[in-house]
C-alpha cells in the first residue's frame, strides 16, 4: 500500500511540476508560495489585534495558539518521516530553494490553511477567497518543485486540525 501511494504521489507530482513552466505560471506559483512564508501572518495578526477590538484580539490569540500547536508538530513530523524532497530525489531543479531538506508535511500548506481557518472563524471574511488563496499556496509548493501532492494534503489537514483545536481552546477560555 505504501509503495502504491508513493507511486501515485510521484505520478501526480509530475502531472503538476514542469521544470520550465511558462513565465506567467512561474510568477503566479512563486507569488502564492511567497505569500505563505509567514510574514504576512504576523503583520495581519498585529494589525487586527490593535485595530479590531475585541474580534481582532481573539483572532490574533487563536492564530498564535494554533501556530504554537502546529510548529512543534510540523518539526517533529518533518524529522520523523524524513521524506526526501522531489527536487532532490529526481535531480530536477526546483524554482526556489527550500529552507530544509525534507518534504512531508508541507509547512506552507499547514500555515496557509491554519491561517485561513482562523481568519474565517473570527473576522467574518468570505470563505471562498481564503480557500482559494490557501489552495493556491498549497498547489504552488508542488508547482515550484519542492513538495509532492501528498505533502501539501497532509500539511493542509494538519493546519485545519491545529486551527480547529485552537478555536475550540480559545472558545472555552
Amino acid at each position: 500500500m505504501k509503495g502504491k501511494l508513493a507511486q501515485l504521489d510521484t505520478v501526480l507530482y509530475f502531472a503538476v511540476f514542469t521544470p520550465s513552466p511558462k513565465n506567467w505560471w512561474r510568477v503566479v506559483a512563486l507569488a502564492f508560495s511567497k505569500s505563505g512564508n509567514g510574514g504576512l501572518y504576523i503583520l495581519l495578526a498585529l494589525i487586527c489585534a490593535v485595530f479590531l477590538e475585541p474580534l481582532g484580539q481573539k483572532f490574533a490569540l487563536t492564530a498564535v495558539l494554533a501556530f504554537a500547536i502546529e510548529r512543534p508538530l510540523y518539526f517533529f513530523l518533518k524529522k520523523r518521516i524524513a521524506r526526501v524532497r522531489p527536487c532532490d530525489c529526481f535531480a530536477l531543479k526546483a524554482l526556489l530553494t527550500p529552507a530544509d531538506k525534507f518534504s512531508l508535511p508541507s509547512g506552507h500548506s499547514a500555515g496557509a490553511w491554519l491561517y485561513a481557518i482562523c481568519v474565517i472563524e473570527h473576522l467574518s471574511v468570505p470563505l471562498w477567497p481564503l480557500m482559494l488563496w490557501a489552495s493556491g499556496v498549497s498547489l504552488s509548493r508542488v508547482v515550484v518543485g519542492v513538495h509532492y501532492p501528498l505533502d501539501v494534503v497532509v500539511g493542509a489537514m494538519m493546519g485545519i486540525g491545529c486551527a480547529s483545536l485552537a478555536i475550540f481552546l480559545v472558545g472555552i477560555l
